[in-house]
C-alpha cells in the first residue's frame, strides 16, 4: 500500500516481546493475588502491544495530558493488561502490579480513574465504547485536535444493546478520529459467545452501522501495524478492527479452552507457564517507546462558570421549570465556551432545544438511545475538556442507570436534567411520568440532586450544577408555576428557603416543584381559617438542608408534612426521614403519589393521589388535631 512503511524486523520482534511480555506480567499479577481474568488478558497482549507501542502517540510520564490519545477498555475485566502495558511504560512500577486488587492498592480488579492513565471506569459491559464516542466528539468537533480515541472491546459485551447505539452514534457524526478493536476471542464467561470466530457476521454488522472495518489475526503485531496505520488514513468514518484472537493465547493446555475465565494459572503450573513465555522473548532488554502527540490541544479551562447578568423575572410571572431550563443553560452557553449541551430527541420538550438556537456547535443530538446519551456526555466531560448538560424525560434515565452508575465511579462531572416529573405532567400518563427518579439519583454518590421550584431558582440549579463537582441531577416540572425568588436571590448547595413563616407557625410542610406552590396554596386557604403554617423549599434533595428542617420542626411542635409528586419510596419524605430520624419529638407525615398512575388532567391529577392544596390543607388539619 502506497505510504505504508512496514516496521522493521527488529521493531516487530520487539513488539512479539512486549506481547509476552504483558502476558508474562497479566498472569504474575492475578496469581499475586488469586483472582482476575488473565486468559482475558492473554488474548489481548498483541494488540496492546502494538497500541501502546507503535500505534498510540501519548507522554508515557503525563498519561492525563491533553494532547495524548485516549484508550478505553471497554473489557474492563482485563484490566491487569493495561496496567501492564503502563509498567512497560514506565509509569507504573512492576512490583505494584503485584499488589493488584489489594485494598491499599490503587490497581482494582477493573480500572478507575483513580489511576491517572484511565479516563472512565470500566468493568459494566457495554459502555466504554459510548464514552470513547464523547471523548471522539470532542477532539473532532470541539477541541478540533489531532488526538485519537482507542477502544477495545470484547465479543462478549457486544450482545449489549448500548454497543450499537454507540456504533450509530459515531458513524451518523463521522467520528473518523476513533478506533473501536472487538477482541473475538470467541469463549465469554459461562460458554462460548453467540458468534464464536464468525468473523464475517461480526464484519457484515460494524459495515451496516457504518463503519469502516477490517478482520484481522489479533496475534499477528505485523498485520495490526498495518491494520491501524490504514485507519489513521480513513476520513469520514469511524474504524473498527475485528481481532479474531484466542483466549489464554500462549499458555498451553489454556489456550482457546473452556471453563478458563475468571481464574488465575494454577499454582502448580505457575513457573512452567512463565518459563514457557520467556523463552519466546527474543530481546529481553529492548524497549520501544511511544511517540509524543501533537501539541496542539489547549489546557483545560478551569474558571468558575457564571451567567453575564442575572435573570429578568419577576415575581408573579409564569414559567415551567423546563422552560427555565433550556434558557438558563442558553445563557449559560453563550457566556462559557466550556459548556454543551446533549439531548436525546426531546430538545422541544426539555427546551435545551434554546440551547441549540444560540449554540449549535456545541449541541449534541443523541437521538432516542439515553444509555449512549449518558455515555457519551461522560466522554465528553473527561479531562475536564468539556462542562456537559445531558436532557431528556426524567422518566428514561431509569433506563442508563447503569451507565449512571458507573459515571459515579469514573468519577465524573455530568449534569444530568430530567423534565416531566410526576403526575404533574397530566395526560401523557405513567409512562412519560417520572416518579422513581429522586430514590435513583439519591442511591447514586457523588450526585447533586437539585430541584427548583421556580425559574430563578432553576437558573440558580443550572450555575451551580455547571460548578459542582460530581454528578448533578436537576428535575423539572412540566407545568406553568409563578415566580417566587427575585433576581438578586441567592442559591446554594444544601441550603433550603423558608418561603412562607409567622411566629404561630402550626406545622412545617416541604414541598419541591409544583407540591411547594401547592403547599403555599394551602397555606393562602388555612390562613383564611386561622391556621398558619411554615413551607419550606429544600432547593437541593440532596444534600439536604437538615439543620433548617429541624429548627423549623421544633419552631412548629415537632410537626412535619412532606408532599412531593414522587412515589413514596426513596423521594423527599424518605430524605426528610433520614435527615430527622434520630431527633426526639419530632414526626413527619408523607403525602406522596402511592399507585401507579394513570392519564388526565394535571391537576385532577394531583387531586387524586393526595398531592394537591386542599389535600395538604387537610393534612394540616389533622396532624394539629392530633
Amino acid at each position: 500500500m502506497a505510504g505504508y512503511h512496514k516496521p522493521d524486523e527488529k521493531t516487530l520482534q520487539g513488539l512479539k516481546d512486549i506481547s509476552n511480555k504483558l502476558r508474562i506480567l497479566s498472569i504474575k499479577a492475578t496469581n499475586a493475588s488469586n483472582s482476575g481474568h488473565p486468559t482475558s488478558c492473554c488474548s489481548a497482549a498483541d494488540l496492546m502491544s502494538v497500541l501502546f507501542f507503535h500505534t498510540m502517540r501519548y507522554k508515557a510520564d503525563d498519561p492525563r495530558n491533553q494532547c495524548n490519545d485516549r484508550f478505553v477498555l471497554s473489557k474492563g475485566h482485563a484490566a491487569p493488561i493495561l496496567y501492564a502495558a503502563w509498567v512497560e511504560a514506565g509509569y507504573v512500577k512492576e512490583s505494584e502490579l503485584l499488589n493488584l486488587r489489594k485494598f491499599d492498592c490503587e490497581l482494582e480488579g477493573h480500572p478507575t480513574p483513580k489511576l491517572a492513565f484511565v479516563d472512565v471506569a470500566t468493568g459494566s459491559l457495554g459502555q466504554g465504547l459510548g464514552a470513547a464516542c464523547g471523548m471522539a466528539y470532542t477532539g473532532k468537533y470541539f477541541d478540533k485536535s489531532s488526538y485519537r480515541v482507542y477502544c477495545m472491546l470484547g465479543d462478549g459485551e457486544c450482545a449489549e444493546g448500548s454497543v450499537w447505539e454507540a456504533m450509530a452514534f459515531a458513524s451518523h457524526y463521522h467520528l473518523d478520529n476513533l478506533v473501536a478493536i472487538l477482541d473475538v476471542n470467541r469463549l465469554g464467561q459461562s460458554e462460548p459467545t453467540p458468534l464464536q470466530h464468525d468473523m464475517d457476521t461480526y464484519s457484515k454488522r460494524c459495515e451496516a452501522f457504518g463503519w469502516n472495518t477490517y478482520v484481522v489475526d489479533g496475534h499477528d503485531v505485523e498485520e495490526l501495524c498495518k491494520a491501524f496505520w490504514k485507519a489513521q488514513q480513513v476520513k469520514g468514518k469511524p474504524t473498527c478492527i475485528v481481532a479474531k484472537t484466542y483466549k489464554g493465547k500462549g499458555i498451553k493446555n489454556v489456550e482457546d479452552q473452556d471453563n478458563w475465565h475468571g481464574k488465575p494459572m494454577p499454582k502448580d503450573r505457575h513457573v512452567e507457564i512463565l518459563n514457557d513465555l520467556q523463552s519466546q522473548i527474543q530481546v529481553p532488554n529492548k524497549t520501544l517507546r511511544p511517540q509524543p502527540p501533537n501539541d496542539d490541544t489547549k489546557p483545560a479551562d478551569l474558571k468558575p462558570l457564571t451567567y453575564p447578568s442575572p435573570p429578568s423575572y419577576k415575581k408573579g410571572d409564569k414559567m415551567s421549570t423546563r422552560k427555565a431550563y433550556g434558557v438558563a443553560l442558553a445563557r449559560l452557553g453563550q457566556a462559557n465556551q466550556r459548556v454543551v449541551a446533549l439531548d436525546g430527541d426531546t430538545k422541544n420538550s426539555t427546551f435545551s432545544d434554546l440551547f441549540r438556537k444560540v449554540c449549535p456547535e456545541r449541541f449534541i443530538e443523541c437521538f432516542i438511545a439515553e444509555q449512549n446519551m449518558v455515555s457519551v456526555a461522560i466522554g465528553c466531560a473527561t479531562r475536564d475538556r468539556t462542562v456537559a448538560f445531558a436532557s431528556t424525560f426524567a422518566a428514561f434515565f431509569s433506563r442508563a442507570y447503569d451507565q449512571i452508575r458507573m459515571g459515579a465511579i469514573s468519577q465524573t462531572n455530568v449534569n444530568l436534567v430530567g423534565s416531566h416529573c410526576g403526575v404533574s405532567i397530566g395526560e401523557d400518563g405513567p409512562s412519560q411520568m417520572a416518579l422513581e427518579d429522586l430514590a435513583m439519583f439519591r442511591a447514586v454518590p457523588t450526585c447533586t440532586v437539585f430541584y427548583p421550584s421556580d425559574a430563578t431558582s432553576t437558573e440558580g440549579a443550572v450555575e451551580l450544577a455547571a460548578n459542582t463537582k460530581g454528578i448533578c441531577f436537576i428535575r423539572t416540572s412540566r407545568p406553568d408555576t409563578a415566580v417566587i425568588y427575585s433576581p438578586d436571590e441567592k442559591f446554594e448547595v444544601g441550603v433550603a428557603k423558608v418561603v412562607r413563616q409567622s411566629d404561630n407557625d402550626t406545622v412545617t410542610v416541604i414541598g419541591a416543584g409544583v407540591t411547594l406552590h401547592e403547599a403555599l396554596a394551602a397555606a393562602d386557604i388555612l390562613e383564611k381559617e386561622g391556621t398558619r403554617i411554615r413551607v419550606i423549599d429544600p432547593f437541593t434533595i440532596k444534600p439536604l438542608d437538615a439543620a433548617t428542617i429541624l429548627s423549623s420542626a421544633r419552631a412548629t411542635r415537632g410537626q412535619i408534612i412532606t408532599v412531593e409528586d414522587h412515589y413514596k419510596e426513596g423521594g423527599l419524605g424518605e430524605a426528610v426521614l433520614s435527615a430527622v430520624g434520630g431527633e426526639p419529638g419530632i414526626v413527619v407525615t408523607r403525602l406522596a403519589v402511592t399507585s401507579v398512575p394513570r392519564s388526565g388532567k394535571p391537576q385532577e391529577l394531583l387531586d387524586f393521589y393526595g398531592i394537591s392544596a386542599k389535600h395538604i390543607a387537610k393534612a394540616v388539619i389533622q396532624t394539629t388535631a392530633n
